[in-house]
């Protein structure tokens, strides 16, 4: 749906925006700036937050493309090679490490391993409230804006592919729902599924984030 935007070869894929791109969301006119206050005031401590600092930080970024007048957010597929969520679909991230003095510091780390972004190629617009894992992580996801045209090259024991959705797909309620679903552990949970895009399903925490984010910039 979106591939004319990114042109791969091999583990190498550039964005290259058409000319003109703009920064209107869904009819609205949210800028940089909007988003980052949006980001700043709303807070969802939805969250059971008792007992997560024994959980292991993590970090990942929501990476933000503008063009075509509309937001389109970048997710990435999972290989089969890593050790958990193989095959599916995420945002680039992972573990906060002992090096990284803060949850963007690793979020941009991660995005820089796994796609080849550079960090001063993101515009940083805020943190979003942390996410607990079933796999005992506190997920912090960070919101940045890729500012210009860059190649990304995909780490192939990590990533098996970069995709792009627009921002009016995914807050459209018809594209997705919450249903229960068992864990590996036996739990029940309720759980955001989309449909089908590109090939493509989110679900799970990454989908989660996906709708908070967009709750949180007023998108529905």
């Amino acid at each position: 749906m979106e591939e004319h935007y990114l042109k791969r070869s091999m583990h190498t894929t550039w964005w290259t925006p058409p000319e003109n791109s703009g920064t209107m969301i869904t009819g609205c006119l949210l800028d940089e700036e909007e988003i980052r206050n949006r980001l700043k005031r709303t807070s969802f401590s939805q969250f059971e937050t008792t007992g997560m600092r024994a959980y292991r930080p993590a970090a990942v970024l929501i990476p933000l493309l503008c063009f075509g007048n509309s937001w389109h957010l970048l997710f990435t597929r999972r290989t089969d090679l890593v050790q958990s969520h193989k095959g599916q679909v995420s945002f680039p991230g992972g573990a906060v490490e002992s090096t990284d003095s803060s949850a963007v510091e690793a979020a941009l780390r991660e995005a820089q391993e796994e796609i080849g972004l550079a960090p001063d190629n993101v515009q940083i617009l805020g943190q979003m409230d942390d996410f607990p894992t079933i796999t005992q992580y506190r997920v912090t996801p960070v919101v940045g804006r890729i500012q210009s045209p860059f190649e990304m090259r995909l780490s192939p024991d990590e990533v098996s592919r970069a995709f792009i959705i627009p921002v009016k797909w995914l807050a459209d309620p018809a594209n997705w729902e919450e249903r229960p679903y068992q864990s590996s552990n036996g739990e029940m949970h309720r759980v955001v599924f989309y449909r089908e895009y590109d090939g493509e399903l989110l679900w799970g925490i990454t989908a989660r984030m996906t709708l908070i984010f967009l709750e949180q910039a007023g998108l529905f």
